[in-house]
């Protein structure tokens, strides 16, 4: 979303990592209307540009110039290029918490992945980068406040790999957001037996622990005063 001319062909002309000055000229720049108040009309500006990192999307680009058949032939070392670029900028966006951009992302690279491989190898490669995009989606959804979903996502996700911990704690996480103890307890505990000393997971089932606690005593309570209200009834 470059919206200066001359940041845009300047841009073009850096490596990652580079530090960079550019001198540009109104026509370049901000124009005859300026930007005010900071910037008067017609002005000269100097931007000094470091180029911390960039997402080469010329593949993907190309890749959605074509049509739906040609798709379906293009090599699989070339789809997976573009499904990691489309992801990454789906992790960009969720890093600018855009969290339903980043959604659509997630989902668009999930379409580019739903080819269907010709050998053994090739469906583990396709379901490397999948297994990526689904926990993705997973905690995106948790952002969006979309347990349900968030967990669909994350079942999917052990379907490919069912060892997988970060799978297993989100999995753990959408169903402690819906207030299903028994089910966040299993997923927590056999994502905690994969990876003991991670601190998300344990804490997780701290906060799982605490939020049980409290329902039960709830529930006591209400139990209580049902009791209380029937004996006086009488």
């Amino acid at each position: 979303d470059i919206t200066l001319w001359g940041l845009e062909i300047g841009l073009l002309t850096m490596r990652k990592g580079e530090t960079s000055k550019f001198i540009f000229k109104p026509s370049y720049a901000y124009g005859q209307q300026g930007c005010p108040p900071v910037i008067p009309p017609n002005a000269t500006v100097l931007f000094e540009v470091e180029l911390l990192n960039f997402i080469d999307s010329a593949e993907a680009d190309a890749f959605f110039e074509l049509t739906p058949e040609q798709q379906d032939t293009f090599p699989l070392e070339k789809v997976l290029k573009v499904a990691e670029a489309e992801r990454q900028l789906g992790n960009f966006l969720y890093r600018k918490r855009n969290f339903e951009c980043a959604r659509d992302r997630y989902k668009k690279v999930l379409s580019i992945l739903g080819r269907s491989s010709c050998s053994e190898a090739e469906q583990c490669q396709i379901n490397t980068s999948k297994l990526l995009v689904l926990l993705n989606l997973s905690l995106t959804y948790l952002k969006l406040e979309c347990p349900a979903r968030a967990l669909a996502y994350g079942e999917a996700a052990l379907e490919i790999d069912q060892r997988n911990a970060k799978a297993l704690f989100r999995c753990g996480q959408a169903c402690l957001y819906m207030t299903q103890y028994e089910k966040a307890r299993d997923f927590l505990l056999r994502a905690q037996h994969i990876e003991p000393f991670n601190h998300e997971i344990n804490g997780e089932l701290k906060k799982l622990a605490s939020r049980y606690q409290a329902y039960m005593e709830e529930k006591r309570e209400m139990c209580c005063r049902m009791f209380a209200s029937l004996r006086s009834s009488d």
